[in-house]
């Protein structure tokens, strides 16, 4: 592999693939001060700050004997906070290069990042997401509400998107393209669908669905969306249906085997599974799985525990069930379904007991815990969430880095003293 000349003139986003590069330390970036800038640019997307450091090691030790003098300055872009600590002492302030530098400012304040570390000070603002979630109406306070917030994962903040132009709506189906389909507004089921323009923050009216469908199921498989189930205003629905943007037109599909509203679904592997809801009798431990070859849905496995208002999501070889009703109280317990074995397993509970509401990937199945974030600025329940990336203005739906923090490492005198 070899790099063009102007590597640097690349998109920031492009970076990743830069830096996997075996010859991004030639001599096409021997100026340093370049290369500085690009490593502090927010909008630079790596995997994590780890591979920053390891590019800079790279570049350094191509041509250890001109780029040393460099090395501090160019170190001082990385953002270390955003390293763990065990990294930080055991990699980058062990390493001889940086060693050999313990006389310099960028040096000495790695040192002291490191010894500041479980105060819970974010020294050094994150860089901006290359994906951020999307939290979509829902109910609040007695009323719909039409809020969207943006989650920055990286800053842990909550950003005020919302167009208030855009009719209210709880109960509602999202996916990532942004579509939102059907829902209520305390007076009117919608049979409606809305597609919100993430570049302008407009939303245009698209072909409504042949049924009205509050607390509705939606999921995307081959870039179409299926709406399942929800209520009319009068029944339980099993009735499905999907949507080709293609040729913007809603067809019909064969029905479910069981009226469910408030169930949820998410498509794996080139089906869809949905989970839970309620029969206008009892909350539902039932799940099926639609096969759009086939067009047959089928019973798979029941859940170990009734769940209206579930939450379902998929990770890595596993439909995760979360949360929900079961007809006496809200649940916090999960569980996970192998569609290999065609069973359920419990895992994790969360923090909190939780129905009707959104979820994306934020346990982590590897350690099997989940952790707390910070908590949204508008409290709802029956909301909708996305998850999008790749937005060329990103710096909207993000909180302003100059909002947050920054590591000084130009310290005064007394800053040195300290150290």
């Amino acid at each position: 592999l070899g790099w063009p000349g102007n590597a640097l003139a690349s998109h920031r986003r492009s970076w990743r693939k830069c830096l996997g590069c075996g010859k991004f330390g030639s001599p096409c970036l021997d100026w340093s001060q370049e290369l500085s800038g690009f490593i502090e640019d927010d909008e630079l997307d790596v995997k994590n700050e780890t591979v920053v450091y390891q590019a800079v090691l790279h570049w350094t030790n191509h041509d250890l004997q001109q780029r040393r003098v460099d090395f501090p300055h160019v170190l001082a872009k990385v953002r270390f906070d955003q390293i763990s600590l065990e990294f930080l002492n055991n990699n980058v302030l062990s390493n001889p290069l940086v060693k050999d530098h313990l006389h310099t400012r960028e040096v000495q304040a790695i040192y002291a990042l490191s010894n500041s570390a479980g105060s819970h000070i974010r020294l050094i603002r994150p860089r901006l997401p290359g994906a951020i979630l999307l939290a979509i109406g829902g109910w609040s306070g007695g009323d719909p509400t039409n809020g969207i917030e943006a989650y920055d994962y990286k800053a842990d903040r909550w950003v005020n998107v919302t167009n208030h132009q855009e009719r209210a709506r709880a109960y509602h189906g999202s996916v990532f393209l942004v579509y939102c389909v059907g829902g209520f507004d305390g007076t009117e089921h919608f049979n409606s669908v809305r597609r919100l323009d993430l570049a302008t923050r407009t939303w245009h009216e698209m072909p409504p669905m042949y049924h009205r469908r509050c607390y509705v199921s939606v999921a995307v498989l081959n870039r179409c969306i299926y709406a399942m189930g929800g209520h009319n205003g009068h029944i339980r629905l099993s009735t499905a249906e999907v949507f080709d943007p293609e040729t913007n037109l809603w067809s019909p599909i064969r029905p479910m085997n069981e009226q469910r509203s408030d169930a949820n679904c998410v498509a794996v592997n080139g089906e869809i599974y949905i989970c839970g809801g309620f029969n206008d009798i009892e909350c539902l431990q039932t799940a099926e799985c639609y096969d759009p070859r086939t067009k047959q849905w089928s019973l798979i496995a029941p859940m170990t525990t009734r769940r209206s208002g579930v939450a379902v999501i998929a990770y890595g070889d596993y439909i995760y069930a979360v949360g929900g009703f079961d007809g006496n109280m809200r649940l916090n317990s999960v569980e996970a379904y192998s569609p290999r074995t065609n069973s359920w397993r419990p895992v994790a509970s969360m923090l909190t007991t939780c129905s009707n509401f959104g979820i994306e990937v934020a346990y982590d199945p590897l350690v099997d815990s989940w952790s707390v974030v910070c908590d949204m600025d508008i409290f709802r329940s029956a909301l909708n969430c996305c998850v999008i990336s790749g937005l060329p203005n990103m710096t909207g739906y993000a909180i302003s880095r100059n909002a947050l923090p920054l590591l000084d490492i130009e310290m005064d005198e007394s800053d040195e003293e300290a150290i």
